[in-house]
């Protein structure tokens, strides 16, 4: 098949960017950030997106546009002969289809949240009774996977490039005056301290974990995520700028999401700690309890579903990519089977808080945990180890190789003295704390 070509840079970006904004920067990031002590889980989140992050993406974004296929064959296609780098590809499918086997039914609770704000009920709505309720899980589940697979099925220009960069101006267009009406809150220097001010006692192993996983699971580095968006642009622009901008952009959504959240907490005296729940029961409170409260909600809940949808687009279409090269299907038909395999996996989570019982790991957990388990505490982190490793060392694609791709075009360059940080801190890093998040895992 012809490669498709993105339209402009500026899709290149919001496409990246819009893959990394999602669930993990306005659902996951705010209440990751509240049970992990504030303004201290913010503090070394950055620290991890500017040392670890950015060398993942750059790495990422190189092999991607260096092999120009999906990464189900791109580390084949970079391989140097005798080598055996290729089995990662299918690694990077079955981390996509499991992200995607809970992140669609979070996509279907935030439309359920938008609908019924928009409608007028939003009085009745509750986060335990919604995840118990069977159908409407499978209904909302549905409604996801079909909008974002009819949009893949266009050609990547017509369809994915111009509804993401659309989406995206919305987005932060409507979290920029979501976060004005929050800082005007009575609550808003108690929630913003919080929030910003850190607390360096609190920073611990278990903190440090944390943050890393949460900066692989916003930028979904380490298993391809990223890497398709690199295989459909040209060599104009150098990798080290655009990775900046899209890691820029999606800091600013994730800091904006606590901005808009915190002071609301904080004004009404809610729970900041509260778990997944905070998005729901919390500022569903808080939308209740205001003057507007149901416009409010419902330009919350929109901007909520153009940032969750912009993410399940961007994972899907690399899945779609992925079966395509597999199998030489066309847009359509692989639109329509892959649709298929994505909400029957989901469904695990849809129903696993009421027909489906399951509980992998301590009392409590589902199968929404046990995905993420396999997503956010395994693949990508080590995803992200075998990228390092692949690029940076001879018996992988080599440096000279990655840097000579990462630097071609345009714009900033990885420099030489950047190397050991490439070879050796990222490595290094993660996998230390990988090693202590698998030992210090809640497994009973």
């Amino acid at each position: 098949m012809a490669r498709e070509q993105l339209g402009s840079r500026l899709g290149f970006i919001m496409l990246s960017a819009g893959c990394a904004i999602g669930c993990g920067n306005v659902w996951k990031f705010p209440w990751m950030c509240g049970q992990n002590g504030g303004g201290s889980f913010m503090l070394v989140y950055i620290i991890c997106l500017i040392i670890l992050g950015i060398p993942c993406l750059v790495m990422e974004f190189a092999v991607g546009r260096a092999a120009r296929t999906s990464p189900i064959h791109m580390y084949r296609k970079l391989e140097k002969p005798g080598q055996k780098w290729g089995g990662f590809g299918w690694v990077c499918l079955i981390g996509n289809l499991a992200i995607m086997a809970f992140y669609t039914v979070v996509c279907g609770w935030i439309i359920y949240y938008f609908v019924n704000f928009l409608i007028g009920n939003n009085k009745k709505l509750g986060f335990d009774t919604m995840i118990s309720n069977p159908s409407i899980n499978v209904i909302f589940l549905f409604v996801t996977v079909a909008v974002a697979f009819i949009i893949l099925s266009f050609n990547i220009q017509g369809g994915l490039e111009r509804v993401t960069k659309y989406m995206m101006l919305a987005l932060l267009v409507l979290m920029l005056v979501l976060a004005v009406n929050s800082l005007l809150m009575s609550g808003a220097g108690e929630g913003m301290s919080f929030y910003l001010k850190p607390d360096f006692s609190k920073i611990n192993g278990s903190i440090i974990v944390a943050a890393m996983n949460q900066a692989f699971f916003t930028l979904s580095t380490g298993m391809g995520g990223m890497a398709i968006f690199g295989s459909y642009i040209g060599k104009n622009r150098s990798l080290m700028g655009e990775a900046v901008n899209v890691i820029t952009l999606d800091t600013l959504v994730a800091i904006l999401a606590g901005i808009i959240i915190f002071p609301a907490c904080f004004t009404f005296n809610l729970e900041v700690n509260s778990g997944p729940s905070l998005l729901f029961d919390t500022m569903a409170t808080v939308f209740n309890n205001m003057p507007g409260g149901r416009i409010w909600g419902s330009l919350f809940f929109l901007f909520m579903v153009f940032a969750a949808m912009s993410t399940v687009l961007g994972v899907c279409e690399n899945i779609l990519a992925m079966f395509r090269e597999l199998t030489g299907w066309s847009r359509r038909k692989g639109s329509l089977v892959c649709g298929i395999i994505v909400f029957v996996l989901a469904l695990t989570t849809a129903l696993g808080f009421s027909v489906f019982s399951f509980q992998p790991f301590s009392e409590g957990t589902t199968w929404l945990d046990f995905w993420d388990f396999i997503v956010s505490t395994n693949v990508l982190p080590l995803g992200s180890l075998v990228l390092a490793l692949f690029c940076c060392n001879k018996f992988g694609w080599g440096w000279d190789s990655f840097i000579s791709e990462a630097n071609e075009g345009k714009g900033m360059k990885v420099k030489s003295w950047m190397k050991p940080i490439f070879k050796y801190v990222v490595p290094l890093s993660i996998g230390f704390i990988y090693i202590y998040g698998i030992i210090t895992f809640k497994w009973t």
